[in-house]
């Protein structure tokens, strides 16, 4: 009986060892998912991110230029006007939703405020924009 005894002691043993190994294989390759994550966010072949560019002739286009030419960020009703839309709630959803993809990546367009949009270059590190008209009270 003590070979019995002896062959269930190597048994388990055996066990703990394949058990550790299937760790150390588990922590393994978390490591290696998350150095592939981060290589995914590198540059491909050392170079930049290509530049986002507009179609020229766009709505969108138009509006960058828009925003350029008045230096800050402007109501989506401003920017249908600029543009001689209408501004009726199909038109004012449409650019909205448009310029909300732009500002979900981080890209081009920017909203300090609802509905309202500027560009990522008029934002300066650690400088608030506010609202034209804040803190002023309206008469009653």
């Amino acid at each position: 009986m003590d070979i019995k005894r002896e062959l269930e002691k190597k048994i388990e043993r055996k066990k703990d060892d394949i058990l550790a190994l299937e760790r150390q294989l588990a922590e393994a390759n978390s490591y290696l998912q998350a150095l592939e994550d981060m290589r995914k966010m590198l540059p491909r072949n050392g170079q930049s991110e290509p530049e986002i560019t507009l179609r020229a002739g766009t709505d969108l286009a138009k509006v960058r230029e828009v925003l350029k030419k008045h230096g800050k960020p402007m109501h989506v009703e401003e920017l249908l006007g600029e543009l001689g839309k209408p501004v009726v709630n199909n038109s004012k959803t449409s650019l909205s939703g448009s310029l909300a993809a732009y500002v979900r990546e981080h890209k081009i367009f920017t909203r300090p405020a609802p509905n309202t949009f500027g560009l990522v270059e008029f934002a300066e590190p650690g400088r608030l924009e506010l609202p034209d008209g804040f803190g002023e009270q309206s008469e009653s």
